[in-house]
């Protein structure tokens, strides 16, 4: 490992030294300042010529996030880094993945091509909003699964009792795997419709919910409104207690207010994104996924499977 180098921005800063403190190396030493007039400036402030470099920063709002990756990218390549691994626990800008109205940018490919243009070698990221995302890059893509961190918190859940909920059709995939591994516990899913951008309006219940413990799994919560209003309904066809996973919590608006008023037990995050304290409430339970993404991090460097991890 003397040749790895792991670095990041301001908005994974605690995330990397935890990385760090699992592989059992030292953080390299980054200055990220700004000019006069509000331009971020950086610099990195050891030799990386010839090394394995990591660069840990999830790209949620603001975009000043997502330009310290680019500029740290690039700083890298400058560099004459051997490698350069964009490892992004959270990979923001991804929800348009498509042209699925008029006059709409595809905003995860944009963010894919500037990746690769400032000079990535590869991606290491964690559940991507969707996964045909990965399609959108010519360099490999390592896209992560946070359920090992959700069984290792949750364990096997009895199947007679408990039930896996997705909370659209896009989701069912991933609420199936988690089905699989908690102890092949039954399946459960909310139809719902979308008016507008994150309004959801739910439609349908299919499978059986009544009388059970629910478990609603979801790549990320942003305000909150889409599991409040499905935890509602739930409720309302006999649902016992609720317990939301989702991997990603951005929280934004007024999500506190609405997770803390619904009935819902427990919400269940990673700390792929910092959790600011304004934004944390009594229901949240965040858990560190420092862990696998430093395990993913030492079987890049040194070539061997990162599968094998979910199995």
């Amino acid at each position: 490992m003397d040749r790895i180098k792991i670095l990041s921005g301001r908005s994974s800063w605690e995330l990397k030294e935890k990385i760090c403190e699992n592989l059992g190396v030292e953080p390299t030493k980054v200055e990220v300042s700004r000019f006069a007039d509000g331009e971020i400036r950086i610099q990195i402030k050891e030799n990386i010529r010839g090394c394995d470099v990591f660069i840990v920063q999830s790209t949620h709002p603001p975009a000043d996030n997502l330009m310290e990756l680019l500029l740290l990218i690039d700083a890298a390549l400058r560099a004459s880094a051997k490698r350069i691994t964009a490892v992004i626990p959270y990979f923001g800008y991804a929800r348009q993945d498509r042209k699925d109205a008029p006059r709409v940018p595809i905003s995860a490919k944009l963010v894919a091509n500037l990746l690769q243009s400032a000079g990535a070698h590869r991606v290491l990221t964690c559940d991507l909003h969707s996964d045909q995302i990965q399609g959108f890059f010519d360099i490999p893509v390592d896209n992560l699964y946070a359920f090992p961190v959700f069984k290792e918190y949750l364990g096997n859940l009895p199947p007679e009792s408990f039930t896996v909920v997705s909370p659209d059709v896009g989701g069912t995939n991933r609420a199936r795997a988690f089905a699989k591994r908690l102890g092949n516990i039954p399946l459960a899913l909310i139809d719902k419709r979308r008016p507008s951008p994150n309004m959801a309006e739910v439609m349908n219940i299919i499978g059986e919910v009544e009388r059970r413990n629910l478990l609603i799994v979801d790549d990320l919560i942003d305000t909150g409104k889409t599991v409040a209003n499905g935890a509602r309904v739930l409720k309302e066809k006999g649902a016992g207690s609720i317990w939301v996973c989702a991997t990603h919590g951005l929280f934004s608006a007024n999500a506190k207010e609405l997770l803390e008023e619904a009935p819902i037990e427990k919400v269940i995050i990673t700390n792929t994104i910092p959790i600011l304290p304004h934004k944390k409430f009594s229901k949240l339970e965040v858990l560190d996924i420092s862990g696998l993404l430093a395990e993913a991090i030492k079987r890049i460097h040194e070539e061997v499977s990162i599968s094998e991890l979910f199995v």
